[in-house]
């Protein structure tokens, strides 16, 4: 099923929208519809007109969010960063980036690119409110003054709250490339993740007393800080050592033409929860648990592997870093990659294959 749909593009770059944001479209539209002047249409016209210029400033403003995560893009684009796109999902837009660069100056310049173009936003807004109240009559009791103002209130406000120094806001960052100009980058990242913990435990008590929001807000930063700090120092660490090191040479294949019951009893034999399919000296693909769970129990008899068995198949090779397989199978969501050398099946490399690399390594 997809659960992510495109809308546009900005900048070269495909924008999609997440289906959680449709969830979050009318929350706010519903928050702008009942607050009052001047963060709020409550009261200003008819309950009809009210909630139509909630609904559209509420969509400006998440195309306000996609502008500022352009921001960061563009720049990334810069140096050489591939972005596959940007998603609007439930808590705001994300730039899907191949990776993120580890010279200091460059991820400074490029966590800062947001936050900088929501203040020109903001106060580009703002300003030109003023003008306008300046030079026509009427002008701040309009309907347009309002969300002028509430568009470039909340900008202003978004790129102050993407400026605290926690992962995964800007901030954290701009915290973690100033640590990196003193020290290795997976250290830098420990602190900077560190700091962004201790930020979201403050803001969690505080929310106990004050607003139940920060605590939610809170949840959200200590995740993204404990997993941006896995997610670094797995990278690093994995770059140091290639595939070939790590995988599993002595493979273990089924062939297409058995049924689905006896790889499920194969499976269970074996311990392993994927298999390579090959007929003769032929790959025909690959087959998981995944793709047995999706058949009913009194299906297995009459179904073969081949019906079951992705085609497509997902490779790396044995030269490639154990950093760049443990990517492949991230960015696609699979648990095992095969290996390929020169068009022949040369291993296959799990995530189990990796998380035990970490762990002897980390010892």
């Amino acid at each position: 099923m997809r659960t992510s749909f495109k809308i546009g593009t900005i900048i070269g770059i495909p924008v999609k929208l997440h289906i959680t944001f449709l969830l979050i479209l009318p929350v706010f539209a519903f928050v702008f519809a009942t607050t009052e002047p001047p963060l709020g249409f409550a009261g200003t016209s008819s309950e009809f007109m009210v909630y139509v210029l909630s609904f559209i400033t509420t969509i400006l403003l998440f195309a306000c969010i996609i502008l500022h995560e352009a921001g960061h893009s563009y720049i990334a684009k810069g140096f050489g960063v591939e972005i596959k796109d940007i998603t609007l999902l439930l808590f705001g837009g994300v730039s899907s980036m191949e990776e993120i660069p580890r010279i200091p100056s460059q991820e400074l310049k490029m966590a800062f690119a947001g936050p900088f173009v929501s203040f020109v936003i903001g106060v580009t807004l703002l300003a030109f409110n003023v003008v306008l109240s300046s030079y026509v009559a009427g002008y701040p009791d309009t309907s347009i003054f309002l969300m002028l103002n509430i568009l470039g209130s909340i900008n202003i406000v978004l790129g102050l709250f993407n400026l605290l120094p926690a992962f995964p806001m800007d901030g954290g960052r701009l915290l973690r490339a100033w640590y990196a100009k003193r020290m290795s980058y997976v250290k830098a990242t420990h602190y900077a993740a560190y700091f962004g913990k201790m930020f979201a435990f403050l803001m969690g008590i505080i929310g106990l007393f004050f607003n139940p929001w920060l605590i939610l807000i809170a949840f959200f930063v200590y995740i993204g800080a404990s997993e941006e700090d896995r997610s670094t120092t797995i990278t690093v660490l994995l770059e140091k050592y290639s595939v070939r090191q790590i995988m599993t040479s002595d493979v273990v294949s089924v062939s297409p033409g058995i049924s689905v019951e006896e790889l499920s009893k194969f499976m269970f034999e074996k311990k392993h929860l994927g298999y390579p399919v090959i007929e003769g000296n032929s790959l025909k693909g690959i087959v998981t648990f995944t793709d047995i769970r999706n058949i009913l129990p009194h299906e297995r008899y009459a179904k073969i592997v081949s019906d079951i068995m992705t085609r497509d198949i997902i490779s790396v090779s044995p030269q490639d870093t154990a950093s760049e397989a443990f990517k492949v199978m991230t960015r696609n969501n699979i648990g095992r990659v095969l290996v390929m050398d020169k068009g022949e099946l040369a291993g296959i490399l799990s995530r189990s294959d990796l998380m035990r690399a970490m762990m002897l390594l980390n010892e």
